[in-house]
């Protein structure tokens, strides 16, 4: 197990300070009482709450005089829950975004203060997205608070149509299934990084970043790959290796166009690209 980023900081400016810093490490905050207690007893001003996972009870979201704010990874109310970012590129969501919402006992229900938009690329996997998201966060997160501390702001409720759940991810959502297209797969790869697999000679492969080789999306994909979209790929059986490319990597049937593997991970090897990954798949 390891802390998350906010304790590592919170433990590393503990030892640079005498004044304590205190950690709160819940199960279940809603079945806790003594947590709610002690976090009421700081007297904050407001919570700042962002990717958290677990709904908060009313006795937080109530007790800091400015409420409790979150800084959410999607467009509300298109992708409430857990996963907003991977279900934004598991469903090829062209453009997602942030919003500082006022937060309710619901699961991302409440009104929205501001919101900004991003657009995703083909090529984006859940990592560097998050990472853009992350920052965008902090952003918005500094512009919202001077508003919210004045009361100088209009809260907008989130429209009624268009709710998405991002349900959590689980194990059998990580498996490659070759039946389905290209650009399924990709999502796929994409949304789950870096642990989406396959079996390759009875070891487990996974699978680091692709491209899919569909021509319509050629002025997406890497400018060495766009090309490979013209070629007539031969019917192969799904999961099938079509061809080995030299300094790309392994294009691969699907149950529609090709789809290029450029990163992989070999079970009990390194990541690899290029000519190490066609090594290390001989």
């Amino acid at each position: 197990m390891q802390p998350s980023p906010v304790k590592a900081r919170a433990l590393q400016l503990q030892l640079q300070s005498t004044a304590p810093i205190p950690i709160f490490c819940p199960e279940r905050i809603r079945n806790e009482p003594q947590i709610q207690v002690d976090l009421a007893a700081l007297g904050a001003d407001l919570n700042v709450v962002v990717a958290f996972g677990q709904l908060l009870p009313a006795a937080v979201l109530d007790a800091p005089l400015f409420g409790s704010w979150n800084g959410h990874g999607s467009l509300l109310p298109r992708w409430r829950g857990a996963a907003p970012i991977q279900w934004s590129l598991l469903e090829g969501d062209s453009s997602t975004g942030v919003g500082i919402m006022a937060m309710e006992v619901g699961l991302d229900t409440g009104p929205v203060l501001i919101e900004r938009h991003l657009s995703i690329g083909l090529l984006e996997n859940a990592s560097q997205l998050g990472i853009r998201l992350s920052e965008l966060t902090a952003e918005l997160m500094f512009e919202a608070l001077p508003l919210i501390a004045k009361g100088n702001y209009q809260l907008q409720p989130q429209p009624a149509a268009g709710v998405c759940n991002a349900r959590m991810i689980n194990k059998a959502d990580y498996q490659i299934d070759w039946q389905k297209p290209a650009l399924q797969l990709h999502r796929q790869v994409m949304a789950l990084y870096p642990g989406v697999h396959t079996t390759w000679q009875g070891k487990r492969l996974k699978m680091l970043a692709t491209e899919p080789l569909v021509e319509r999306l050629s002025a997406e994909l890497s400018p060495e790959v766009a090309e490979l979209t013209k070629r007539q790929w031969p019917q192969e059986c799904p999961g099938a290796v079509i061809e080995r490319i030299p300094g790309l990597g392994v294009v691969f049937a699907t149950g529609g166009c090709a789809l290029l593997l450029r990163s992989g991970q070999l079970e009990g090897k390194s990541a690899a690209t290029g000519a190490n990954l066609l090594q290390q798949l001989n």
